[in-house]
């Protein structure tokens, strides 16, 4: 598979050293690769499968709008299930105010549209993200995208309207907004970093950032596309501390298992955009896709409905207690922190966690590298996995991380 991947796919998409498994099937928390080996995911697939894989709720519902409806005209003639989905997420907005949604396909989109809609409410282009912030690769969020691995190629097409502040620190992001050589109209930031390195800010940072957002005459843009649909055991991470966004992007975990994403903000922010005439200003062929829009009602009601929320938040509790004590004697465990289930082993040493990842795979467990260094091994399951087998999945990291740093 690996050979026949490397003479048809573009060089830059796949890592083929060491070789990947190639997934067959995956249920709840468990993946079949293509040779018939099971293996406990711990990653949900880049935090995607909140409600688990292949939820027969989420299955069905894909099923039966696909039959029904495949493909609609989202912004000509929307399929109903599109209006449905929109109104579920405004009902969600975090402090329960009037808000309006523009859906989209990845999380590259919502941050985009989030962009956009900036520009357009605050009359300013500028940005201020954070420093290992990770936003996407098209071209505006890349320009907020922190990685200079990523970056560098495509300087020369980047906009050059974003100014980078130490996340966490309110003090630099005034230094730097005050230092800017263009107008600052909108902060976006991650509650808690994900490709990051699973990096949570210090308790009351973002409530501060965004009182000064508002004093200021700033918007404050939350990219909860990793953190959003109860992974830190709150519908969004803003939550924790009552922070009500100007804007809000989501995605990942929101359809647990089809590409969906959506930027909602407060109505009066969104009424930026201009009424559409007929040629809409922002949209894309596949725009509130029914089975996508299916699958997250389906999805947000799983969590809903089997407390997937209220659970995370103690499964997540007791599992970064069991790993703390656990990594307590390892020398080159630097620090083991999270929230919910979204939770960072950082390690000593550039590459540590990618060949402790590895070792973990070797032994049945799938778990991800994060950090800008290669540094933290990022676990972040389906919020439905059992939690004694969690609690096993996540002794064979620990035994991992010891058999790679000894």
């Amino acid at each position: 598979m690996a050979e026949r991947l490397a003479r048809s796919e573009a060089r830059g998409v796949t890592c083929l050293e060491p070789t990947p498994i190639f997934w067959q099937r995956a249920n709840g928390a468990n993946v079949w690769d293509v040779d018939g080996n099971r293996f406990v995911d711990l990653t949900a697939a880049f935090g995607v499968a909140n409600a688990g894989h292949a939820h027969p709720a989420v299955v069905d519902a894909i099923s039966k709008q696909a039959v029904e409806l495949l493909h609609g005209m989202g912004d000509v003639h929307p399929p109903g299930v599109k209006v449905e989905l929109i109104e579920a997420i405004a009902s969600r907005y975090p402090g329960g105010v009037d808000a309006k949604v523009m859906l989209g396909s990845s999380g590259s989109d919502a941050v985009e549209s989030a962009i956009k809609t900036a520009a357009l409410a605050s009359g300013r282009a500028g940005l201020l993200a954070f420093e290992a912030a990770y936003h996407g690769l098209a071209f505006g969020a890349l320009d907020a995208t922190h990685r200079d691995d990523f970056r560098a190629p495509f300087d020369a097409r980047l906009p050059g309207q974003t100014i980078f502040a130490r996340f966490g620190d309110l003090e630099d992001v005034k230094r730097n907004v005050a230092e800017s050589d263009f107008e600052i109209g909108a902060v976006l930031v991650e509650p808690i970093q994900g490709r990051g390195g699973e990096r949570v800010p210090p308790r009351g940072f973002l409530f501060e950032l965004a009182a000064w957002c508002r004093e200021t005459g700033r918007l404050l843009i939350a990219d909860e596309i990793y953190t959003g649909f109860g992974r830190t055991g709150r519908w969004f991470a803003c939550e924790h501390e009552d922070v009500v966004p100007d804007l809000l992007c989501m995605g990942k975990g929101m359809a647990s298992g089809m590409p969906i994403s959506a930027c909602a903000g407060r109505s009066e922010v969104m009424d930026a955009w201009p009424v559409s005439t007929g040629e809409a200003l922002h949209t894309q062929t596949f725009l509130g896709h029914p089975a996508g829009c299916a699958a997250a009602l389906a999805s947000m009601q799983v969590i809903d409905t089997e407390g997937l929320v209220e659970r995370t938040a103690e499964v997540g509790a007791a599992l970064l207690a069991h790993l703390e004590t656990r990594c307590k004697e390892i020398e080159a465990v630097r620090e083991v922190r999270g929230l919910g289930l979204m939770i960072g082993i950082e390690l000593e040493g550039d590459g540590a966690a990618v060949r402790a990842c590895d070792a973990a795979l070797q032994r049945g467990v799938i778990a991800l590298p994060s950090g800008p260094r290669g540094e933290v091994v990022s676990l972040t399951p389906p919020l439905s996995i059992d939690a004694s087998a969690l609690e096993q999945a996540a002794d064979v990291v620990v035994d991992a991380i010891n058999e790679c740093v000894a």
